[in-house]
Formats: C-alpha cells, sequence, structure tokens
C-alpha cells in the first residue's frame, strides 16, 4: 500500500523539478519495467499489482535496493501517467551526470526538441543504430520526462545524455558535423561514414542558423511529393539510415 505522501512524491515527479531535485524518474508499463529491472540501474521502488509481482519474482530479486508495493488498480491509476493505468510503475534513479562530451564515433546534436514523443522516438532511433551519444541543447525536453521514458521503451538504457551549448560543442571538435535542413546536399550523396555529429533541429523552427552556419556539412532528405517538411523523429531515422555506418 502506499501512503498519501509517497502518492503525492510519486505525482511530483511528473515536474521537472522535482524529477532534478531527488533525481529520480518515473518507468512505468510491463514492457519497459521489465527492461529496466533487467538492467543495473538503480530501481528505487517497484509499485505493482499482486499479478505483476507473482509473475516477476525473479526480476524483482535482482533489486534488493527497491521498495515493493503491492498496490490495488485504483491506487497504481491515481499515481499513473497513462490513460490506462498499466501493471506496474518504477522509480528509478538517475545515472550519474557524464562531464566528458563525446569526441568520437557518432552523436545526435539536438537543438530545441520540445515534443516529448519526438524526443523518446529519436532517443529509440539512436539505440537502433547504434548511436551512443545524444547532446541536447538546454531548450530541448527534459529526457527523464514521463513522456520521454515511454516513448524510448527501454533505449535510455544504452544511451549517454549530455546537456551543452551546442554551438560550442561542435566548435571545439574535429569530426564533421551534419546539420538537417531544408536546403542541404541530398543524403543520397553520401556515404555511410564511421563518425559525425547529427544537427536536428526543433519541429516547427528547424536548427538555428548559428549551428547551419558552423555545420562541416548541410544535409537534407529529397522530397518527391507536397509536403512542407518532416517530422523531427522521422527525419532522423532515414537520415541515420543512409549515413550512419554499421
Amino acid at each position: 500500500m502506499l501512503s498519501k505522501a509517497q502518492i503525492k512524491y510519486i505525482r511530483s515527479l511528473t515536474q521537472q523539478k522535482y524529477r532534478k531535485e531527488h533525481h529520480v524518474f518515473i518507468a512505468e508499463g510491463d514492457k519497459i519495467s521489465r527492461e529496466w529491472l533487467k538492467s543495473s540501474a538503480r530501481v528505487l521502488h517497484i509499485i505493482a499489482l499482486e499479478e505483476w509481482i507473482g509473475d516477476n519474482v525473479g526480476l524483482i530479486a535482482r533489486h534488493s535496493e527497491a521498495q515493493v508495493s503491492t498496490v490495488e488498480e485504483q491506487v497504481l491509476s491515481s499515481v499513473s501517467l497513462l490513460q490506462t493505468a498499466n501493471k506496474v510503475l518504477l522509480l528509478v534513479e538517475m545515472p550519474e551526470h557524464k562531464e566528458v562530451l563525446p569526441d568520437s564515433g557518432w552523436s545526435l546534436g539536438l537543438d530545441n526538441i520540445q515534443d516529448p514523443g519526438n524526443m523518446g522516438t529519436i532517443i529509440r532511433i539512436a539505440d537502433w543504430f547504434g548511436i551512443q551519444n545524444i547532446i541536447c541543447s538546454p531548450n530541448c525536453v527534459d529526457v527523464y520526462n514521463p513522456k520521454v521514458v515511454q516513448a524510448a521503451m527501454g533505449s535510455h538504457l544504452r544511451i549517454s545524455f549530455f546537456e551543452t551549448d551546442l554551438q560550442e560543442f561542435i566548435e571545439s571538435g574535429n569530426i564533421p558535423v551534419f546539420a538537417a535542413t531544408l536546403s542541404g546536399k541530398s543524403i543520397y550523396d553520401y556515404q555511410p561514414m564511421k563518425e559525425g555529429i547529427l544537427l536536428i533541429g526543433n519541429e516547427s523552427k528547424g536548427l538555428s542558423p548559428e549551428l547551419v552556419e558552423r555545420a562541416s556539412h548541410q544535409i537534407t532528405i529529397p522530397r518527391r511529393g507536397g509536403a512542407d517538411s518532416l517530422n523531427a523523429a522521422v527525419s532522423t531515422g532515414i537520415i541515420c539510415s543512409h549515413i550512419v555506418a554499421i
């Protein structure tokens, strides 16, 4: 059972300031929870229906650090962020913040990505293509926003996240920088490469002019139809499939 104070605390984690204050985020749902419990992540609290706990005794046993609370459906619904509450919700400790920015391999540089669904999908795409580093500008949506975690489906476990000024980051490196724009060179003119930084901009405004100016390459996905733009996450997936060496 959960106390009123615990319910209030869990609900507070929907806000970024409290996630940062407590260094804790929410992972919710059967598949996502299993992913986190299979990992070495520090799980602080497992809140689940009795049936789910009974079916996952082995996974739960891997996390002796976690408090386990068996709850009824209505209690789980009271703290759930989903339209229909799933069977389980985890409170997970955020990993230690990494200070040293990557200087090799592939990285995604995200400029002012605001939509949690886009951010979560981009994280999942990075995981699919083996891109281990995502560098976010300070005005991006929080990567531990519950909707981002939900959309990423466990891919947080295999990605390192950084937050910094993207302009300073690309100026400090010496690997190719590819800015996704509407007027760049076709991605089909490039061969897959072993390293680089792919810059993806805001859903409606694109990349800032300062970042585009400093990129070593401006690239685009050739358009045949009449749509005036592509979703940021869709663009990321298409570009990665052509220029990131697998």
